[in-house]
Parts: C-alpha cells; sequence; structure tokens
C-alpha cells in the first residue's frame, strides 16, 4: 500500500527526492564518509551566536566533542538546553543541527550544547547514552562558569536523538545527581519491538522504513531488536515506571514509523502523572522537516520553541 497521496503535498516532494537509508555494516562506513561534509557544511544563519567546539572528559577516559553555542549579550543565569542529534543511532553529527539550533538559542536566548555522543555499532548501547549524561553532567557542573540556571536544564533530540533524549531522562531521575526539567522529543526512536509488532499500514513508507529501523536497533543493541531484556536506558518505551520524568513534549508525524510507539508512550507519561504534550502532524512521515520551507515544517518549529519557552519560564 502506497501512503504518496497522504502526504502533505508541500512536503512530498523533498521526500520523494530524499534516497531511504538502506545502510548496511559494509555500506555504513562510506555512506558516513560521503554524508559527514554535507552535514557539516550547513550554512549557519548570520546571528550574533558564538559557536564553539568543546571536549568534555568523559569517565572512562575519552573525550566527548560537542558544539557549543552562546548568545551574545546574555546576562544573569540563563536556561540550557542539551541537543541530541538523530542519524538513526548509526550516523550524523551535531553541526547538522547547528543552523536550527543557533536560531532557537538567539530567539529564545538560551545556552545550547550538542553532543557528538559515539555512535553504533562501533560503539552499542550504553557507549551513547552515557556520552549524553556526561554532556548533562558537564552541563550541570560547570554551570557557573557557563552563566546558565541549572534549574532549567533542557533535553531535546530528533530520531534516534530523541531517543537517547528520552533515555536519558530516566537515567537522570533513576541516578538522582542531574535533573531536567523539560524533554523535547522529536519523533524519537524509543521502541525496538517496532521491529517486531505488526506495522501501521500508513506509516514508514518515507526517508526511514522498517529495514531502517531494524538495521538501527540491531546495531544499537548489539542483537536482534524484540527481545525480552532490552534496557530502558537503551529504548525508553522498555521502562516501566514513568512517574517522575519531567514535563515533555512529545511531537510526531501521522505518517511516521514511530507514531505507534510515540503515542503510547505519550498516554503512559500522562498515566504516570507527568506533564504531557502530544503533537501529531498530519501528512508528516519521518523526516518531514527537511521540507524547511513546507507550512507544516514552519508550526512544528515553531511549536517546539514555544514549548521551550513554556518550560524554561522564558
Amino acid at each position: 500500500m502506497t501512503t504518496r497521496h497522504l502526504v502533505d503535498p508541500e512536503v512530498l516532494p523533498a521526500l520523494e527526492a530524499f534516497p531511504s537509508l538502506q545502510a548496511t555494516r559494509e555500506t555504513l562506513p562510506s555512506m558516513r564518509a560521503a554524508m559527514d561534509p554535507v552535514l557539516k557544511g550547513a550554512p549557519v544563519p548570520d546571528l550574533p551566536v558564538d559557536a564553539s567546539e568543546i571536549h568534555i572528559p568523559s569517565p572512562e577516559g575519552h573525550q566527548i566533542r560537542a558544539i557549543l553555542l552562546r548568545p551574545e549579550g546574555l546576562t544573569g543565569a540563563v536556561p540550557a538546553l542539551l541537543h541530541i542529534h538523530g542519524g538513526a543511532y548509526i550516523i550524523g553529527v551535531p553541526e547538522m543541527s547547528v543552523p536550527e539550533l543557533t536560531a532557537t538559542a538567539h530567539q529564545l536566548g538560551i545556552v545550547v550544547l550538542s553532543v557528538d555522543y559515539r555512535l553504533a555499532p562501533e560503539h552499542p548501547f550504553p557507549a551513547g547514552i552515557e556520552d549524553c549524561y556526561t554532556a548533562l553532567a558537564y552541563l550541570h557542573d560547570n554551570a557557573g562558569a557557563l552563566g546558565i540556571d541549572a534549574s532549567r536544564i533542557a533535553v531535546m533530540g530528533e530520531s534516534a536523538g530523541g531517543g537517547l533524549a528520552a533515555s536519558l531522562a530516566l537515567l537522570a531521575r533513576d541516578r538522582g545527581t542531574y535533573p531536567l526539567a523539560f524533554q523535547l522529543l522529536d519523533a524519537p526512536m524509543i521502541d525496538d519491538r517496532t521491529c517486531v509488532r505488526p506495522r501501521n499500514p500508513v506509516t514508514g513508507e518515507f526517508i526511514f522504513g522498517p529495514s531502517d529501523n531494524h538495521f538501527g536497533w540491531s546495531c544499537l543493541l548489539n542483537a536482534e531488536p524484540g527481545s525480552p531484556d532490552v534496557s530502558p536506558y537503551a529504548a525508553a518505551a522498555r521502562a516501566t515506571k514513568l512517574e517522575g520524568l519531567p514535563p515533555t513534549l512529545i511531537a510526531t508525524g501521522a505518517l511516521d514509523l514511530f507514531l505507534d510507539e510515540n503515542v503510547d508512550y505519550a498516554m503512559r507519561l500522562i498515566a504516570a502523572g507527568v506533564a504531557t504534550e502530544l503533537q501529531i502532524y498530519p501528512g508528516c512521515p519521518h523526516g518531514y522537516v527537511i521540507a524547511a520551507d513546507a507550512t507544516v515544517s514552519k508550526r512544528a518549529l515553531a511549536d517546539k520553541r514555544a514549548a521551550l519557552t513554556r518550560a524554561l519560564a522564558l
């Protein structure tokens, strides 16, 4: 069944021009090599925002690269946003999101840190989530030097980055040392069991399909997805207790492969007493925001920034 007729007409041309991932362990290195210069070369808006590359020492002894964005002229202790990029847990760099994050930092007057976490399959779970936790610890431990308010730190991620953001919120809650004020989960990849469940017939046709999902989870878990012993710090939907998580926005497309797992997670958060907003954008498969000029993409971006404004009391 094709869902082409259901796609927002402003979004469809960009989706049809964008190839699906279709990666294998053999093709992944060359795919990254081809993609990285393009991702790192995305044009950044000319705004008064200082960008610097930093390296955060990890407890394991390696250095975690991150991009720090700070608008010029900030005074006092301002909120911070820890950003985690997408890429199926296997590809991507912070630079791919820096153009949007630069505008967000400028518009909202916040500090943004985007973390270059280790990727699977070379570094399967828990490497990536531990890197993200170390980045969160960095923001808290250096709040004074960074000029940020440690009580107003949010986490945001897209796709696999949304999955890591959701898992980080669980990990931060359970370790009890570095609290989060808000989690913004944009089409989060949070449930490996989607790989083995019956497919929603209108989801998963464009950009990121079932085979891509299976490959990404297999790399992250270093095992077949769907087994009974997957950690919630790898797949947040596996968590049995959601009480005590920070207020949440989950945004997803009505044609996204992750629609069902995202809606289910939102309903479970609500049932656990977590203040939760769920935004579902009609006509939108995974990755629809590549059609940046589409009306729905602009609306989704405005919705995300409005949610951060409310959550961080800006």
